[in-house]
């Protein structure tokens, strides 16, 4: 049975075939609720897939550079999987269904509405590959933010 486009592995490895959806239309095509998206955001923090698993731990807790990252969180009307606040950075982890045309347009405008720039890796590399996903992510935050002067007491 063919998996829905929505669907991620969860750690366990078993199909999450409910995972919300980050932009899915409301009644009449208005659009959903900053409360539905909080929601979603949530549920999709309890369950992630292995790919997102295996990155958090490479993030949390400022391991990497001292960066804080942040797990789906919702930034205008829109989910994202990462998100650096500091260097307006978000990372997202996508599985097989994402169609790369779309995601573009959707990146370019949270970039456009929120000055949020987004950086993609597919699922296969973060499992496969995380050493260069993460210096990878490393670069894009180098790009993103313009070091502190030193202070001088």
């Amino acid at each position: 049975m063919p998996v829905p486009a929505q669907a991620g592995i969860s750690k366990e490895g078993e199909t999450r075939a409910n995972a919300p959806s980050s932009l899915e239309e409301g009644v009449g095509g208005g659009g959903v609720s900053a409360e539905t998206l909080k929601a979603r955001a949530r549920e999709m923090r309890n369950n992630p897939t292995e790919p997102e698993q295996r990155f958090w731990q490479a993030l949390k807790s400022k391991q990497l550079e001292g960066f804080k990252f942040r797990r789906q969180p919702v930034i205008g009307r829109r989910i994202v999987d990462f998100f650096c606040p500091a260097a307006k950075l978000a990372v997202e982890i996508d599985g097989e269904t994402h169609d790369p045309t779309t995601d573009q347009k959707r990146d370019e405008r949270l970039l456009r509405e929120t000055g949020n720039r987004v950086i993609r890796f597919r699922n296969e590399d973060v499992m496969r590959n995380l050493d260069g996903v993460l210096t990878e992510r490393s670069v894009a935050l180098a790009r993103q933010t313009t070091p502190c002067p030193p202070r001088y007491s």
